[in-house]
């Protein structure tokens, strides 16, 4: 249990219908109570049930700040494990600032961004890979995210990683008694059996292994960026896919000289957008780091849309772009169909071998061809949200890998007719690997960088 008390505004910094002051700690409901008054002159907050609400009004000394209800949660049954309050105030950015400030006068701390969520974790509510979910819930961008978040959340992934990680823990205990007294126990055999149990395991954890690359496309969105000349039809096209104003658009080339970001669903897909600069030899300096910009967003992207103006002939900036693409997911998109063409589809897939839609962005056509690609190129055709357990967070995929390599260690030394306590060691270390996921021995400093990134109140 922490010693000190922490309060923040758990709702966002807007005019609504309510705020929500939240207070954790050991002097959370003495606190309070040092600024309730009840309504019907009821007992102290401090005396009530706990899980109650009480309705009255909040003073800092003998101003009267707002009518409020008031949330009695008592340790350990609460979201951190200690006693919290909530205090439910009229939403007026003023007026929760206020009450908040009036309870920072109680020997209340202002908490750290996700202090919250983080007590929750360093008193047993949630393990580490269940506190990542709930930031997860809140940035959600699309129904998979927050599915497999919530999932998450409610321990899916936790729950398979003790199961791996109990049997891989019975077997280092039967090695060490059996190392400990070879008289009572016998290790005739057990490579075996030890190879048996060890295979399945390794099966599950590549399974999981595999889910990532969906998964974390799934959840993040295809990071989709849009290469092509100057007034090659991008920003049009980005536009349409937005379904609004996002860029803007001119007859003049080159006029987008920075990167612009837009997240859309299209189709049940959620794609992270780039619009960037057109690509071309120019001695402007701006237009310069644009073009650079754009390259360099191309090299992290999973998707490159390459927009080709049919209505001109390819030149050299074509044939750098062409370059960029080759060994990379693309789409070429002819565009400008409605006009008279000098580039066709044939010429196109001759040169870049990449799947190659005639689209045009001023009458909007071939933008469902588009989908479909994509659709394709990503899910086989199929988008669906099923209940398989999906990764999502690097930090899980990469513990897993580590727990993965020290299992085929494990078979390498079965297979090899190693001792049984290189055995032990091996499987120890998948052991602790898989319980960095949990967040069991790990370091300070990452538990602090991941809390860093909550929002404050949460």
């Amino acid at each position: 249990m922490q010693k000190d008390t922490i309060a923040a505004i758990a709702t966002g910094m807007s005019q609504a219908g309510i705020g929500i002051i939240r207070i954790s700690g050991p002097e959370a409901i003495s606190a309070a109570d040092r600024l309730y008054r009840s309504k019907c002159g009821k007992k102290r907050l401090a005396e009530s049930a706990s899980h109650t609400i009480h309705y009255g009004y909040i003073y800092d000394g003998g101003q009267l700040l707002d009518e409020v209800l008031v949330s009695v949660m008592k340790g350990p049954h609460s979201y951190t494990g200690e006693d919290t309050v909530e205090i439910n105030c009229h939403g007026g950015i003023l007026v929760v600032k206020r009450i908040l400030e009036a309870v920072l006068k109680t020997e209340v701390r202002p908490a750290d961004p996700g202090e919250f969520t983080k007590r929750a974790f360093l008193n047993g509510r949630l393990d580490l890979s269940q506190a990542e979910a709930v930031i997860d819930v809140i940035n959600s961008r699309n129904d998979f995210a927050l599915k497999s978040s919530v999932s998450q959340l409610k321990g899916s992934l936790s729950g398979k990683i003790r199961e791996v990680r109990e049997k891989l823990l019975y077997q280092i205990a039967f090695i060490e008694s059996a190392l400990d007294d070879p008289e009572h126990i016998s290790l005739d055999g057990y490579p075996e059996q030890l190879l048996d149990t060890i295979n399945p395991l390794a099966l599950q954890l590549s399974e999981l292994l595999k889910s990532y690359d969906n998964g974390h496309i799934l959840s993040d969105g295809i990071k989709t960026v849009i290469l092509g000349k100057p007034n090659a039809g991008k920003s049009s096209l980005l536009n349409i896919l937005a379904g609004r104003e996002r860029a803007i658009v001119t007859d003049i080339a080159g006029t987008t000289r920075d990167i612009l970001e837009e997240q859309i669903i299209l189709d049940g897909i959620g794609i992270s957008l780039v619009d960037t600069a057109g690509i071309r030899k120019t001695e402007d300096a701006v237009e310069k780091i644009g073009v650079s910009r754009a390259k360099d967003q191309a090299k992290d992207a999973d998707l490159i849309i390459y927009v080709v103006d049919s209505s001109v002939p390819l030149d050299e900036n074509d044939l750098e772009i062409i370059e960029l693409i080759q060994n990379r997911k693309s789409i070429v998109l002819l565009n400008k169909s409605d006009l008279e063409t000098y580039v066709s589809v044939e010429e196109l897939q001759d040169r870049t071998d990449k799947k190659v839609i005639s689209v045009s962005a001023r009458e909007n056509t071939g933008i469902e061809a588009l989908t479909e690609a994509i659709k394709e190129m990503f899910y086989s055709g199929d988008v669906s949200i099923n209940e398989e357990l999906y990764i999502t967070n690097e930090r899980h995929k990469i513990a897993l890998q580590n727990a993965y390599k020290s299992l085929e260690l494990v078979k390498s030394s079965i297979e090899g007719g190693l001792p049984e306590d290189f055995f032990s060691i091996d499987l120890m270390d998948a052991y602790e690997q898989l319980g960095v996921i949990l967040g069991e021995s790990v370091e300070e400093d990452l538990v602090n960088e991941i809390f860093s990134k909550f929002c404050m109140g949460k």
